[in-house]
């Protein structure tokens, strides 16, 4: 699909690596409704991309919310033809810790935003794509990409629920895919591994090339946000890609901590 002047849903659009795909598709010429909860951010965000993007602020596990947020962004722009997945939270508890279990709420939180989130969305945004014109080359009208985690194969301790939350978005690509077909509209899962984000640049730096000598293959550092942004612009533009899950991750493999 070519990105130019095409309308790209980003959930978590108002900073880090969902930011970061905001700014690939808008070199590319697309249009761009920003979903997030940090409303500062978000207008900040839109404001930086120009007249070519609004933002909307969206609680990914509402319903309501969701649906709002692509109204507005048919009246805006007047199609929807690209859904990006970002919005996420990294939350962590051991499943056992001084002898208190996992805390349910906890739980339900994690698998709320990042796996029902994510679908609660995609389903909303392929409605406004089924009513697309099929694109001139290959009768495509829309993409879906869903960011997994390395941590979907590799969780470490701690990450029970996130772990199983972002297999989850690995699980449904292909069944959404396979529904999805005879519409002409892709769905695709991306799995990040260690990336330069707010919160690893929070770390000491012995711990952060700790983190890159033990568990990054080649090239040893953390990966950059342009560089995953740069993936999900390739698999927009690239039609043969649907109902898979690339890995963008320099080779890493989590340790038990």
């Amino acid at each position: 699909m070519i990105v130019h002047d095409k309308v790209a849903i980003i959930t978590g659009g108002a900073s880090g690596l969902g930011r970061a795909v905001a700014d690939a598709l808008a070199e590319g010429g697309a249009r761009l409704s920003l979903f997030d909860r940090d409303s500062e951010r978000g207008v900040q965000a839109a404001n930086e991309l120009g007249s070519a993007a609004m933002f909307e602020q969206v609680d990914v596990t509402s319903e309501s919310q969701v649906q709002a947020g692509i109204d507005a962004t048919l009246a805006r722009f007047g199609a929807i033809h690209i859904c990006i997945n970002c919005a996420g939270v990294p939350d962590a508890a051991k499943t056992l810790s001084d002898g208190k279990p996992f805390p349910l709420a906890l739980w339900d939180k994690v698998i709320a935003v990042n796996l029902t989130g994510t679908f609660n969305v995609l389903r909303l945004a392929a409605v406004a794509m089924a009513r697309n014109e099929p694109e001139p080359e290959g009768d495509e009208r829309g993409v879906i990409i869903n960011l997994s985690s390395g941590a979907a194969q590799d969780g470490q301790m701690g990450q029970a629920a996130y772990a199983a939350s972002k297999a989850g978005v690995i699980g449904l690509t292909l069944p959404v895919a396979r529904d999805l077909a005879d519409l002409g509209i892709r769905c695709v899962a991306v799995a990040p591994g260690l990336f330069e984000t707010p919160m690893v640049a929070g770390l000491p730096k012995k711990v952060a090339l700790a983190i890159v000598d033990r568990m990054i293959l080649f090239p040893r550092r953390m990966g950059q946000a342009s560089e995953l942004a740069h993936l999900v612009r390739s698999i927009v533009e690239n039609p043969y890609i649907n109902a898979t899950c690339l890995h963008i991750d320099a080779g890493a493999r989590m340790s038990t901590r």
